[in-house]
C-alpha cells in the first residue's frame, strides 16, 4: 500500500514536472513579448477612453488587456485603477477577461498542451464571451450601482491614502515613494518601478533608441521580473495539482460530477460544472491549463474544459479581492455575470466545433501517464534558448536596478558614472550608458539636451557643469 503510494506521489510529480517542461518556452516567450508590449506600447489615455460606453471602447478594453499580460490578482488590480480613474464597468470586465484570457503565453501553453482546437475556442470564445458579459451588463446593470462604488472606492481610498503605481496600476507603498518637483507624492509598488519611473522621467529616446541601450533592455527585463512574480505561484501550483489530479481522482468521481455522453443537455451541464469547479479550485491564472489537461483527462466534455479555462476570473481567492475593492453587491453581480456567460460560451463553443466537425477525440492521442516529457527534441533546445534568455533579462534588470553612478543618461534614462562616454554641449557635460545613446545624442543634441542629469532621487535630475 505505502509502496503504491510512494509510486503515485513520484509519477504525480513526473507529470507536473513534465508539463511544465514542455510548456516552459512557450510561458517564457510569451511573457517576454508581453513585457515588450507593455514597456513600449503607450497607455496613458487608456482609463479616458475606456469610459466610453460603446463598441469602440470595449475594443479598446479588448486589445488593451490582450496587451496587458498579468495574473488574475494583477488583472483585478489594474482594473481597479482604470475603473476609479472613470473607466465604464463593462469596459473593465472585458479589460480583465482579456488580460488573463486572450494573452500570448496562454495561447501558446493552450496549443501545447490541449491542441489547436482549444485554442481556437479559447480565441474565438473570448471575443463572444466579451461581447455576451457586455450585452448582459447593458441590460441588467443595477442603476447607479457602480458609480456609487466608484465614489466610495475613490473616498476610501483617500481617506486611507491608498495611491496606484503610476508605472503598472498596482497599489503603492510608502517605502518606495518620492516627491515630484510640484510637491505631488507619487507611491510604487517595488523598486523596479521606482526606478523606472525615474527613467522615463529622464530618457528623451525613442523605442528604437532605448532598445539598443541598456536602459530600454532595462524597462523589459524589470517588466519580465514584474511579470514572473504575478504568476510564478499560480503556474507552479496548477502544474503540479494537474499531476496529483491525474493520478489520484478516480475516474468515478468525474462521472458523478459530469453528466457522460452526448446532447445539448450533457453539454450545458459540463460548462456549468466546469465553470464550478473553477471557483473552488483556488487555481487561476495560468496554472489553470494543466488541470483543465486532467479535467479532459478525465473525459470531461469540450464544453467543460474550455469554461473551466475562462473561469480564473471568478476563483474564490479573486471574488474575495472583488469584495474587498467594491462591496458584496459588485462582488456577487460580477460573479453571476462572468459565470453565466463563461457557462454559455463554452456550451457555444461545443456546439459551433460539433457543427464544424472539430471537436478533439480524447481517445485519439496519448494519456498523460503514457506520454514521455524529457527528451532531446525541440522542446529540449527551444527551453535552452528561452533560459537564456529569461537569464539575460534577469541580469540586465539587477545591472539597471542596482546601476552605479549619480549620473542619467538622457537618452534611455539609465543610471550611469562618469567611467562611460561623455559629451560637452552648451556648457554641460552628458554621461551615457553605451555610445549607441551618445550617437543618439550626437545626431539630435538639442532634443535630449533639455534634460537635466544629476540623480538626487527625485524627479528632475540637475544638470552636471562642465568646466
Amino acid at each position: 500500500m505505502l509502496a503504491a503510494i510512494v509510486d503515485g506521489v513520484l509519477e504525480s510529480f513526473r507529470i507536473g514536472v513534465g508539463f511544465l517542461w514542455t510548456a516552459a518556452w512557450a510561458i517564457i516567450m510569451g511573457l517576454v513579448v508581453t513585457s515588450l508590449v507593455q514597456v513600449y506600447v503607450s497607455k496613458e489615455r487608456m482609463a479616458q477612453v475606456l469610459g466610453e460606453d460603446d463598441i469602440s471602447g470595449l475594443t479598446k478594453a479588448t486589445v488593451f488587456g490582450a496587451a496587458s499580460s498579468g495574473c488574475s490578482f494583477g488583472a483585478v488590480a489594474i482594473g481597479k485603477g482604470l475603473f476609479k480613474k472613470g473607466a465604464h464597468a463593462v469596459n473593465v470586465l472585458a479589460f480583465m477577461f482579456a488580460s488573463t484570457n486572450l494573452i500570448v503565453e496562454l495561447g501558446l501553453m493552450i496549443l501545447l498542451l490541449l491542441g489547436w482546437e482549444f485554442l481556437v475556442a479559447e480565441l474565438v470564445g473570448g471575443v463572444i464571451l466579451i461581447g455576451v458579459m457586455a450585452l448582459i451588463v447593458h441590460l441588467t446593470l443595477p442603476e447607479n450601482l457602480f458609480d456609487d462604488v466608484r465614489q466610495e472606492l475613490n473616498r476610501r481610498d483617500q481617506t486611507n491614502g491608498i495611491t496606484e503605481d503610476p508605472t503598472c496600476g498596482m497599489e503603492g507603498t510608502d517605502e518606495y515613494s518620492l516627491t515630484t518637483d510640484s510637491g505631488q507624492t507619487l507611491q510604487f509598488c517595488s523598486a523596479g518601478c521606482m526606478e523606472t519611473y525615474e527613467q522615463e522621467v529622464a530618457s528623451r529616446g525613442g523605442w528604437r533608441d532605448e532598445l539598443l541601450s541598456w536602459g530600454g533592455w532595462y524597462k523589459v527585463g524589470n517588466q519580465y521580473r514584474k511579470e514572473w512574480s504575478m504568476i510564478w505561484k499560480d503556474v507552479v501550483a496548477g502544474f503540479l495539482v494537474s499531476g496529483f489530479v491525474i493520478v489520484f481522482v478516480p475516474q468515478w468521481v468525474w462521472n458523478a460530477l459530469f453528466f457522460q455522453g452526448d446532447g445539448l443537455l450533457v453539454s450545458a451541464e459540463n460548462a456549468i460544472m466546469g465553470v464550478a469547479i473553477a471557483v473552488i479550485s483556488f487555481v487561476g491564472s495560468m496554472g489553470n491549463v494543466p488541470f483543465a489537461v486532467a479535467l479532459w483527462g478525465g473525459g470531461i466534455s469540450f464544453a467543460g474544459v474550455i469554461a473551466f479555462v475562462y473561469a480564473d476570473l471568478i476563483t474564490i481567492p479573486v471574488l474575495n479581492v472583488y469584495r474587498k475593492y467594491y462591496g458584496w453587491n459588485v462582488m456577487l453581480y460580477i460573479l453571476g455575470v462572468f459565470f453565466v456567460t463563461m457557462a454559455f460560451t463554452g456550451f457555444l463553443m461545443e456546439e459551433l466545433f460539433s457543427v464544424l466537425g472539430i471537436v478533439p477525440d480524447l481517445a485519439g492521442g496519448q494519456t498523460a501517464t503514457e506520454q514521455t516529457y524529457f527528451e532531446f527534441n525541440y522542446t529540449f533546445f527551444l527551453n535552452v534558448i528561452a533560459f537564456a534568455l529569461s537569464g539575460v533579462l534577469l541580469f540586465v534588470y539587477r545591472r539597471g536596478i542596482g546601476g552605479p553612478g549619480q549620473y542619467r543618461d538622457p537618452v534611455c534614462g539609465m543610471r550611469t558614472d562618469d567611467s562611460g562616454p561623455t559629451i560637452s554641449f552648451d556648457g554641460q557635460t552628458y554621461y551615457f550608458c553605451s555610445n549607441h545613446c551618445k550617437r543618439s545624442f550626437e545626431n539630435h543634441p538639442t532634443d535630449f539636451s533639455r534634460v537635466h542629469q544629476t540623480d538626487s532621487g527625485g524627479t528632475r535630475p540637475q544638470s552636471h557643469e562642465h568646466h
